[in-house]
């Protein structure tokens, strides 16, 4: 997924050519834009799953309810094996595949706050959650992302080397907190990787795009490549954006 990301390095224009440049502008909005209608989706999702009874039976009962959970993530480690050479096409279906999934498991904290109903981690950490503290989430998460986000753009620095690091320390998260969640179980264990979670995937917005950046240089005549490329890194920044949000959501809804 990462392998358009990957090719930066020193870049072969002045940071002056990059502020004026129209095309990496353009490029960089169109990933946006991309990114946004991701998000427009998975609101319209989340709501109908969390307040229109029939698609909430069918989506958060089994057997659908693990596919909406674990999809995105096996699918993702799939991509990693079956797409070495990504088409427009199946970048884009990968995107919008896993955009519909993550955006349908949003739908669970929609029918918690609609129904007024707690729930329990698997941490047993007892979760209250409200459109009150969703709308905070979401404003905290947009305001961090903008700042991130133009952080990444604007430095000088090329930060390659910390964004393969995080991306090292993602894979451990997911292998930690899976462990937690089928076998320790421990609440204090849920609440650190929740906060470590919550920093990495902040720095991660900002890595990514300045990979982004880095690498539209090395694909500027090659329209293949950045079709797959904004596929590629709105995906890795829609996922930042919603882990983020649910892991504020989640320490501001926790009831201990």
């Amino acid at each position: 997924m990462n392998e358009y990301l990957g090719r930066a390095g020193s870049i072969p224009v002045s940071r002056e050519e990059q502020a004026i440049d129209p095309g990496l502008r353009k490029f960089m909005l169109g990933v946006y834009a991309k990114m946004g209608l991701g998000l427009v989706w998975s609101a319209v999702l989340a709501y109908a799953v969390g307040t229109i009874a029939p698609v909430t039976q069918v989506v958060l009962t089994a057997p659908v309810i693990y596919l909406v959970q674990w999809g995105p993530l096996a699918i993702l480690l799939g991509s990693n094996f079956f797409m070495r050479n990504a088409s427009p096409t199946a970048s884009g279906i990968l995107y919008w595949s896993i955009v519909t999934l993550m955006g349908a498991g949003l739908g669970v904290w929609v029918f918690m706050a609609t129904n007024a109903i707690g729930a329990t981690s698997a941490g047993g950490r007892e979760i209250l959650v409200t459109f009150e503290a969703m709308a905070k989430a979401f404003l905290l998460t947009a305001g961090a992302f903008g700042a991130l986000s133009l952080y990444g753009y604007t430095t000088k620095r090329n930060l390659s080397g910390l964004h393969s690091m995080l991306v090292m320390v993602t894979f451990g998260l997911v292998a930690i907190s899976m462990l937690n969640f089928f076998i320790f179980k421990s609440g204090m264990m849920e609440l650190i990787m929740q906060a470590v979670t919550l920093v990495v995937f902040s720095l991660l917005v900002a890595t990514q795009t300045n990979q982004l950046r880095e690498s539209y240089y090395y694909l500027a005549n090659d329209q293949r490549g950045q079709a797959v490329m904004t596929n590629m890194g709105a995906l890795n920044l829609y996922i930042a954006f919603v882990t983020i949000f649910q892991m504020l959501l989640s320490l501001m809804s926790s009831r201990e």
